[in-house]
């Protein structure tokens, strides 16, 4: 099977390109179609995240292993298109260069039978330049999300690491 995508840039502007790449594909293989889609060298960190319907970002799957034990860590090469996309999961989202933060959202829009000639992945359809540099992005935190955080009982006499315990 093909499985059909959608990748759009989080930007004002439409900006998406449309992707067909087999099912038995890893992330790994869709993020090398994205990178060779929106003409990005592929030389940057990327990453996957799982998300719900309205694209709340959730688990972490990212290129390169980078937990705290090496070879524990699954990366985008470990999953396969098919365990992670279904008539249920059609939504991931996908950041591309974490400093300047290429934002997509790829979301599965077909499955359908593999057409003989075709070869895979495929860009199926381009639409929008790529701006010079990636939109900015502006991340709210909702009211009061860090008020708790940092309110305490201590005053300026309690911070004064000169003062105090003199024995």
């Amino acid at each position: 099977m093909v499985y059909k995508f959608r990748v759009i840039l989080d930007a004002e502007e439409d900006i998406f390109r449309d992707i067909a790449i087999l099912e038995n594909d890893t992330l790994e293989d869709l993020h090398n179609a994205i990178v060779n889609a929106f003409g990005f060298d592929g030389l940057e960190m990327a990453a996957f995240y799982t998300c719900d319907d309205k694209w709340n970002q959730d688990e972490e799957i990212p290129l390169f292993d980078t937990g705290d034990n090496p070879g524990e860590g699954l990366t985008m090469g470990d999953y396969l298109l098919s365990s992670m996309f279904d008539d249920e999961n059609t939504k991931m989202i996908y950041v591309y260069d974490f400093l300047n933060m290429w934002t997509f959202f790829v979301e599965l829009a077909a499955i359908e039978e593999r057409e003989s000639g075709v070869n895979y992945p495929d860009l199926l359809f381009s639409h929008g330049m790529m701006p010079a540099s990636a939109p900015d992005k502006e991340f709210e935190a909702e009211k009061g999300d860090f008020d708790s955080e940092f309110e305490d009982d201590y005053d300026e006499d309690d911070l004064d690491m000169f003062e105090g315990d003199d024995s």
